[in-house]
């Protein structure tokens, strides 16, 4: 599998694709959990993300599934030096059946415990990629921040990350550190695939924050920046009649875009999943696609999005899909 490195010039090597765990232990259970990370190894990627807060919103669930199914398949498979592990904190809840309302939040005392009950969980002593899963603003910058730095700095965590923050905020943070001579931020996640959200109706899950042209023209001017997209194939609503699109994208474009995707697609000879990786693997800038799937035969399907070689003309017609015609 491609490799590109996340968190700046010096940072890891991470795969091209990221593969997002949030189900397993849960509605995934163990044994298919073992089985597509098992897979997505053996394929050569790399790069598995969790957080400390999948999956609260199930009735009965702990905010550990995903972390310690993680856990369970690195111990027993010994892969802790061929795997990065990004994980995240701020947003679990802090009383049993609760949600955000309660999240445990980004003070110094909160992200010193999240980190130390993700690496119990997890068996690991470092943290790849550790991410402020949602912004906290009831804390200061410099708390939240100068905690990080000093996770990085005694070994626990290896390089931050901001999810679901604002550009504003998130430049504001990395100016900060700077500042300082604090571990910044260098990876950014947010929710982006091909299909655009209007912006005045929000999106079901109400943490979420989509990729903004602001947020991208920050990425683009800050090499050190590597953007990171989750929901990237909107929980299958590309390829699956049941499962449908949020309001969010009902408008014109969607119709507009969704018949060029298909189009494309078939002159490739490939699904409408895989252009959509695709797509965003050889954006401006590029983005590394975290993908979420609930079985090896999905897992495959995204595998070959590597395969897809997207001409300029084609990307170009994706591109114009459902844009405004330009005025004169």
């Amino acid at each position: 599998m491609r490799q590109r490195r996340i968190g700046g010039p010096t940072g890891p090597l991470a795969s091209a694709l990221c593969l997002g765990t949030l189900p397993f232990g849960s509605t995934v259970d163990e044994k298919t959990s073992f089985a597509i990370l098992d897979r997505f190894t053996e394929a050569g990627g790399n790069l598995i993300d969790t957080a400390n807060s999948y999956v609260f919103w199930l009735p009965g669930s702990t905010s550990d599934e995903s972390e310690t199914t993680v856990g369970r398949w690195l111990a027993s498979r010994g892969l802790r030096d061929d795997v990065l592990i990004s994980t995240k904190a701020g947003a679990r809840p802090t009383v049993p059946g609760t949600g955000l309302e309660t999240a445990e939040g980004l003070s110094a005392g909160a992200i010193s415990r999240a980190a130390a009950g993700s690496l119990r969980r997890l068996g690991i002593e470092r943290i790849d990629l550790y991410w402020t899963h949602i912004e906290d603003r009831s804390v200061p910058l410099e708390e939240t921040l100068g905690t990080l730095h000093e996770l990085v700095k005694g070994g626990q965590v290896s390089v931050i990350g901001a999810s679901n923050h604002t550009a504003w905020r998130t430049a504001q943070a990395r100016d900060l550190s700077r500042a300082n001579g604090w571990a910044a931020y260098t990876c950014v996640q947010q929710r982006q695939s091909y299909l655009q959200p209007r912006f005045d109706i929000g999106l079901p899950e109400s943490a979420h924050r989509h990729v903004t042209p602001e947020l991208l023209d920050y990425v683009r001017s800050e090499p050190d920046l590597t953007l990171m997209a989750y929901s990237a194939l909107i929980s299958g609503a590309y390829t699956r009649t049941d499962k449908p699109l949020p309001p969010a994208y009902d408008h014109p474009g969607t119709a507009a875009r969704l018949a060029v995707l298909r189009e494309v697609a078939d002159e490739l000879g490939a699904s409408p999943n895989q252009v959509v990786l695709a797509w965003l693997m050889g954006a401006d800038p590029a983005v590394l696609p975290i993908v979420g799937v609930s079985s090896v035969a999905q897992l495959d399907e995204v595998l070959g999005a590597l395969e897809v070689s997207l001409p300029a003309e084609l990307r170009a017609r994706l591109d114009a899909a459902g844009e405004p015609a330009p005025s004169v």
